[in-house]
């Protein structure tokens, strides 16, 4: 039977309320439907892969009692902590998020292992959710090796600690401060038995930062705790608790490692720069006149010139750079007016300072983490 007009329009208007209800209904579930459930882990090694990118670990090793973490698509909150250490001994965990291998656990498509030389920046960012409750740390860890390894303990570890709550201190014993990344520090150095830690202390807390991860590396190499042919094996965020620590969270990471790119070094070639070291000296005191020449075909922005001043120096004012810290392993860096080398171009910068004993110059120089030639 053919359909009247009349017919075919309610027939019409029926389907456009039967489609306007089903859509109505389709919003509320959207609206209301739980967002993707987080995944909780308490098993002490359990882990779990967050962005497609990283790696969410609760990584409780110091205490038997339950530990907990619940990760999101940005980070991860600690849910659970119990049980506690004492604070002069090690912590009871790290639960934390990481690019690169840790303990053959390594991240998705990560580059990681990377030697040092080939590294040209290793831009990192995070945000913390801290709690005033509890013992803790909240600190980077970025480990060093003369290996590409992906399991076990590496040889170095730096530590930057963007927070502690309560009586707990870093390995070893302060050795001075340093300027990295623009930021005031405290430096620790010591060994925990099984590696070399060197440590970062922020003198307040810092809830969130962008910087580049290799700033501190260099500070490890002109420390002689790196080699330039060595390898970073992981970028890690998260903390170290000794009591407590429900409610701790990282909210936002991320960690990129860049590559075969604008360093001024090729990686097993000729150095890439070149040193002067002019001195003028007297009893008690010297003049330092330095010459950072770049022998690359590429320009070197915001350089870092890091070098070991001899034992019984100490530096009490420069000029066209700023060097930190006074004495021992020190990094001059270029002010605004003069930060870029142009290849086939230099910079030059000054010091005077104070000395004891026999006097002598340094003996090798680092130019944004590649050893350069000394003139």
């Amino acid at each position: 039977m053919r359909s009247s007009p009349r017919h075919v329009r309610a027939l019409r208007g029926l389907l456009g309320t039967l489609l306007t209800a089903l859509a109505v209904v389709a919003a509320l579930i959207t609206a209301t439907a739980p967002a993707q459930a987080d995944t909780t882990i308490c098993e002490p090694f359990g882990s779990t892969t967050v962005q497609g990118r990283y790696v969410v670990q609760n990584n409780r090793w110091g205490t038997t009692q339950t530990q907990c973490v619940s990760a999101s698509d940005t980070g991860f909150k600690v849910t659970r902590a119990d049980g506690s250490v004492p604070t002069n001994g090690a912590p009871k965990s790290y639960p934390s998020i990481f690019n690169g291998c840790h303990y053959t656990n390594c991240s998705p498509g990560t580059n990681l292992p990377a030697q040092l030389s080939t590294v040209s920046s290793a831009p990192s960012s995070i945000s913390y959710g801290y709690v005033s409750d509890a013992v803790y740390n909240a600190s980077y860890d970025i480990w060093l090796d003369p290996t590409p390894r992906k399991d076990g303990v590496n040889r170095t570890e730096i530590m930057i600690w963007f927070n502690k709550v309560g009586p707990v201190q870093p390995i070893g014993s302060q050795v001075g401060t340093a300027t990295v990344g623009g930021r005031t520090w405290q430096v620790w150095s010591g060994n925990n038995g099984g590696n070399d830690v060197l440590s970062f202390v922020a003198p307040s807390a810092i809830a969130s930062w962008d910087f580049d991860v290799m700033d501190f590396v260099r500070q490890a190499v002109a420390r002689g705790m790196a080699e330039n042919d060595w390898y970073l094996t992981s970028v890690q965020a998260g903390f170290e608790p000794w009591q407590n620590g429900a409610g701790l969270s990282v909210n936002s990471f991320s960690s990129t490692v860049n590559t075969g790119g604008t360093g001024p070094g090729d990686p097993g070639g000729p150095a890439a720069c070149k040193v002067s070291y002019g001195t003028n000296t007297w009893q008690g005191g010297f003049t330092a006149d330095v010459t950072v020449s770049n022998t690359g075909s590429a320009a070197v922005d915001n350089w870092k010139l890091a070098f070991a001043l001899p034992s019984g120096q100490r530096i009490t004012n420069a000029w066209n750079a700023s060097v930190t810290p006074s004495s021992g392993a020190v990094t001059a860096s270029g002010l605004s007016h003069n930060a870029r080398i142009a290849p086939g171009g230099s910079q030059s910068f000054g010091f005077q300072g104070t000395s004891s004993g026999t006097f002598a110059k340094p003996t090798a120089f680092s130019l944004n983490g590649t050893a350069c030639a000394v003139a």
